[in-house]
């Protein structure tokens, strides 16, 4: 078969991409589309083998230099660390906070990177307020091009000692407050043709974790609500994705993996890289999926997990 010939024949229909030259076009180019097109020009060039065009700026990005994030949950831990990592990559920043007046100083190192942050006050199990975030994130910036749906809890208990307050509260805030977080932010996005949602969840959505039944289906839940809000949403320039990260070494599971004995024999011994992680580890994982570098992947959850479920 001649391959080079095929190449040559797609590289004939895609060789204007990105061409500034080219005629009006009948319909407007979405946000970073003419980057996308030329991104994917430079990878299909060199594997046509012809010239290849070995330009930096012709590579897929793994930074987002003016975009707007809203991270939720973001006062620490996971949320503390993605919201640090963006702005470092260049991303103005909101902060979903429950108290708005207990950041731990966030909104100043947010500043203190050169980029512009807006503490907002963001209960994720109250609609309205969530809502009212949204619109405040858009008058603020102008637009909101990333959402982090991170704010989450995790109460341990056996299944047959779950009450029903807890079974509702967790419920609320993994799973009510995810979806509304993405409903609003979905609108504003369908409305610009372009945004990125990375939702937060969990090893525990793929494996059986003793006394987490609860936790665990919330966070399988939030796997296939990724891959649902991907479907629906890919034809507006919104991806949708999911990370889920193993133990990672956040205030929430420090009293956790404080008993050496439980924290070696549970989880370390577990994971092929026999370690936990760390919150930047997982803040990587999401700058790379609402990067250029990852346009066209939705509606993947990307375990973050040391090889513990590849066991």
């Amino acid at each position: 078969m001649d391959h080079g010939g095929w190449w040559r024949a797609r590289w004939a229909g895609l060789s204007c991409v990105g061409n500034a030259s080219i005629g009006a076009r009948s319909t407007p180019r979405r946000p970073g589309e003419r980057e996308r097109r030329a991104a994917v020009a430079v990878w299909v060039r060199g594997a046509s083998g012809f010239t290849y065009a070995a330009r930096m700026d012709g590579f897929p990005r793994f930074d987002v230099p003016g975009r707007v994030a809203l991270v939720t949950g973001a006062a620490r831990g996971l949320g503390r660390a993605i919201a640090l990592t963006l702005a470092h990559a260049g991303a103005d920043v909101a902060l979903g906070l429950r108290d708005v007046a207990a950041d731990a100083g966030l909104a100043a190192e947010v500043t203190a990177l050169g980029r512009r942050v807006l503490p907002l006050q963001m209960d994720v199990t109250d609609v309205g307020q969530v809502r009212a975030a949204v619109d405040a994130v858009v008058e603020h910036f102008g637009r909101l091009d990333i959402l982090v749906n991170n704010a989450g809890i995790a109460p341990e208990n056996l299944a047959e000692d779950v009450v029903e307050e807890d079974f509702d509260q967790t419920l609320a805030v993994n799973l009510k407050g995810t979806f509304f977080a993405s409903q609003a932010a979905g609108r504003v996005m369908i409305r610009q043709g372009y945004g990125r949602i990375v939702n937060i969840g969990s090893q525990a959505g793929a494996v059986a974790l003793p006394g987490e039944a609860v936790y665990c289906m919330t966070k399988a839940a939030i796997a296939h609500l990724t891959r649902c809000l991907a479907v629906e949403w890919g034809g507006h320039g919104i991806t949708v994705n999911a990370v889920a990260p193993t133990f990672v070494h956040t205030p929430g599971t420090e009293a956790y993996l404080a008993d050496p004995e439980h924290r070696r024999d549970v989880v370390e011994r577990i994971a092929a890289l026999h370690r936990i992680g760390e919150p930047v580890e997982v803040a990587g994982a999401v700058l790379f999926l609402v990067s250029p570098a990852a346009s066209l992947i939705t509606g993947e959850t990307l375990l973050i997990d040391g090889g513990w479920t590849a066991r």
